[in-house]
């Protein structure tokens, strides 16, 4: 099946280089219980036309960045150490970090906070003084400070790590100048916690059902890249955020194969297609 991609912005590379190196990223899907069905949502946030895959929506996610592989994330986490994490992704090191990035990213750009005060049990932001003060650090994050580790070890927070169910890998492909290996993961969103995309990289978000958000993009209302369309089809069909993690906790990380699409022209428009589908091996 070919698929169309060409209501979404491109940045192919210049000339004939060699495809880029892709860099390590890692995106999360957050979810929660539909407030009036047996059915979950998922939160989508639109990428900025001045992006990559700009007018997409997407979830939240991004680079690894160097901060990210700090030591001490290991002792401010309550999830797999980096030597397991690295295992379930098939690395030989630095896996950690693919967890630290989903938490940090997704403070970023939809200002949720999966982590706790100090034993793990207290919410990392109760009431309004906490709210100011991490929205503070937020921003500072969003002005490229690094200081997510600094805020972890001033706030006494434990990184809920082991609340990342490991989903699925995929490539950006070759005919991109900005390519990505991403390891994308699924988590609950906590219940006292509101998102709000950054206004920046992501200028909208909705919280959506994923089989809805399968139907307005067959529909052309919600342009999305392959990744984003193949992991809501992984979502479907769950009564709740708890089921829903349960089975993909129970998911071997062994069995997850990394995923490079092929974009193309095709009539001036941007098409792509999925490994094993009619074509692929031809492009």
């Amino acid at each position: 099946m070919v698929h169309d991609f060409s209501r979404i912005w491109h940045d192919p590379p210049n000339g004939t280089k060699a495809p880029s190196s892709p860099k390590p990223a890692s995106t999360v899907l957050l979810v929660r219980n539909h407030s009036n069905h047996d059915e979950v949502e998922v939160l989508l946030i639109e990428r900025a036309l001045s992006t990559n895959f700009g007018g997409a929506f997407v979830f939240p996610g991004g680079t690894v960045a160097p901060e990210d592989h700090a030591p001490r994330f290991g002792q401010m986490s309550n999830g797999p150490n980096n030597s397991d994490a690295s295992a379930v992704l098939g690395i030989e090191d630095g896996g950690l970090a693919y967890w630290v990035t989903c938490i940090r990213e997704c403070f970023e750009e939809a200002g949720i906070l999966l982590a706790n005060k100090n034993s793990g049990v207290d919410s990392a932001i109760k009431g309004d003084n906490d709210s100011q003060r991490f929205s503070n650090y937020r921003q500072r994050l969003n002005q490229r400070e690094r200081i997510f580790e600094k805020m972890c070890a001033e706030e006494s927070l434990v990184l809920n790590t082991n609340q990342l169910a490991y989903l699925s890998h995929w490539i950006t492909p070759k005919t991109e100048r900005k390519r990505y290996t991403t390891r994308f993961f699924v988590a609950a969103v906590p219940e006292n916690q509101d998102a709000m995309h950054d206004g920046a990289e992501a200028i909208h978000s909705l919280w959506i059902r994923p089989e809805e958000a399968l139907r307005q993009q067959q529909m052309g209302k919600l342009p999305m890249i392959m990744p984003t369309i193949a992991n809501l089809r992984q979502i479907c069909g769950f009564s709740s955020a708890d089921a829903l993690l349960q089975t993909k906790f129970d998911i071997d990380p062994k069995s997850i194969s990394a995923i490079e699409p092929k974009l193309f022209k095709q009539n001036g428009k941007w098409v792509g297609l999925l490994p094993g589908e009619p074509g692929y091996d031809e492009h």
